[in-house]
């Protein structure tokens, strides 16, 4: 829940330094510059967790696949159909 509150506030923070640019430039570039190192720095957390999801849980069933990733029975459906 916090990444979609951290989100949403990074956006909100980007969208009210598009209007306090007229009054105010040099805080808005502040603000902007802000949002997007929240944006960047949410990207980068977001990754790990994936790494991390596909090594550990994912990675658990990798001796009943072959070392690329495709199941037995798919490949023997496919070279049983497949004609030359």
């Amino acid at each position: 829940m916090q990444h979609v509150r951290t989100v949403r506030a990074a956006y909100a923070t980007l969208a009210v330094s598009a209007y306090t640019t007229i009054t105010n430039a040099h805080q808005a570039m502040f603000a902007v510059g802000a949002s997007a190192l929240i944006l960047l720095f949410v990207g980068i957390h977001n990754a790990w967790d994936a790494v991390t999801y596909h090594v550990f849980v994912a990675g658990t069933n990798r001796s009943k696949r072959n070392p690329i990733g495709i199941s037995k029975s798919f490949l023997l459906t496919k070279t049983a159909s497949s004609t030359f």
